[in-house]
């Protein structure tokens, strides 16, 4: 049998990597958000502290987790008050996501507020601090790596509750692009914001209506963005005018037709809170980001070696059996690759499409690329 030989690879010259963007466009229509089986494929906890949202039954072996949705508001805001419903928990959902995303500012470690410090659009139309936000947790099936930047498209329903779509508004992360640009970074990675305009955000004024974090499929939303706005993207009147956000009941008080979604925030529950978001949710649109690192290895067969194949079968009684004439060039067909490490184990296998004719005339170089 022909003694087998190994050809060593240069790194400098025969191994590089490459990193590769696969992007997917992933539309998450109202009808999944809404409940299309009958709530079935809305999971609502014990603890009442976020809701999940699948898309099919949840009890389904096929059930797939599309997102969470949860809301919560700063503790020094106007809705802070112990009488208002699941006060502490809207607090903590509050405080846990800023302290993930945002981390805490100064020495005495405060938590940062999303509004302030991502200068989103926090006034109701009275000039009062809102501080009330709706946070849309992505799955991990959605999102793969990331969210692509520039490519997230949320449509919501402004109108009254018995008609939520009879007025819409689309949020855009017009302003990021894919190298970066437009968009800023803190603890939680990368954030754009999402404006009311898929053109130059500048050209809209006022303040952003929410973040989108591209590395951890996180979007938060303000209260505002359920409000009437002006041209310049600022609320209008008052709070009591804000759109019939929630036709839940509240705990005290007089119950109103509808509850505005300043109102909601305060005397709904957070499963009301999503409930009503969802029945809001016309459409949320994005790209995902799939990203495949590779080594290739460029192995290459000189014109005076491999024209020998380590095949039994290549001999027959000593003799070439695809020789007819002594003094021919022996023949090699190329099927399979090997790596090898240093002590000639063999690590990885490459198969190829078809058998490339290897003979002393001819040299070869084989791609190989690994994927990870």
């Amino acid at each position: 049998m022909p003694v087998r030989n190994f050809e060593p690879l240069n790194p400098a010259t025969d191994i590089t990597n490459t990193r590769t963007f696969l992007h997917e466009v992933l539309p998450i229509t109202g009808a999944i958000t809404s409940g299309t089986y009958n709530d079935e494929n809305i999971k609502n906890y014990s603890h009442g502290m976020f809701q999940s949202v699948y898309d099919y039954p949840y009890l389904s072996s096929s059930a797939n987790h599309i997102f969470d949705i949860s809301m919560g508001y700063d503790e020094n805001s106007p809705h802070s008050a112990s009488s208002h419903t699941q006060n502490s928990k809207k607090i903590n959902m509050y405080n846990q996501f800023s302290q993930l995303m945002l981390g805490f500012t100064g020495s005495a470690n405060t938590v940062r507020q999303f509004e302030s410090d991502l200068r989103l659009d926090y006034q109701t139309g009275q000039g009062a601090m809102s501080g009330g936000v709706f946070f849309l947790s992505l799955g991990r099936l959605l999102t793969k790596d990331q969210i692509k930047k520039g490519s997230v498209q949320i449509t919501l329903g402004t109108g009254s509750w018995a008609a939520p779509f009879a007025s819409t508004r689309t949020l855009y992360d017009a302003a990021a692009k894919v190298d970066g640009q437009g968009t800023n970074n803190t603890l939680g990675g990368d954030y754009g914001v999402l404006y009311t305009s898929s053109a130059d955000p500048a050209s809209v004024g006022g303040a952003g209506l929410g973040v989108v974090f591209y590395q951890s499929g996180l979007v938060v939303l303000t209260a505002s963005a359920f409000s009437n706005l002006d041209v310049a993207g600022n609320p209008t009147g008052s709070a009591a005018d804000w759109v019939d956000f929630n036709s839940g009941s509240i705990l005290s008080g007089t119950k109103p037709t509808g509850l505005s979604v300043e109102r909601s925030l305060m005397s709904a529950s957070i499963s009301g809170n999503c409930d009503a978001l969802r029945h809001r949710l016309l459409n949320v649109q994005f790209n995902n980001t799939t990203e495949i690192n590779s080594t290739i290895y460029f192995c290459r067969a000189p014109h005076n070696k491999f024209n020998y194949s380590a095949n039994p079968t290549y001999l027959n009684n000593s003799k070439i059996r695809v020789k007819n004439v002594a003094s021919d060039d022996p023949v090699a067909y190329i099927t399979t690759v090997g790596l090898y490490n240093g002590a000639h184990e063999l690590l990885a296998v490459a198969k190829l499409s078809e058998p490339l004719r290897k003979d002393p005339q001819n040299e070869l170089t084989v791609r190989v690329r690994l994927d990870y």
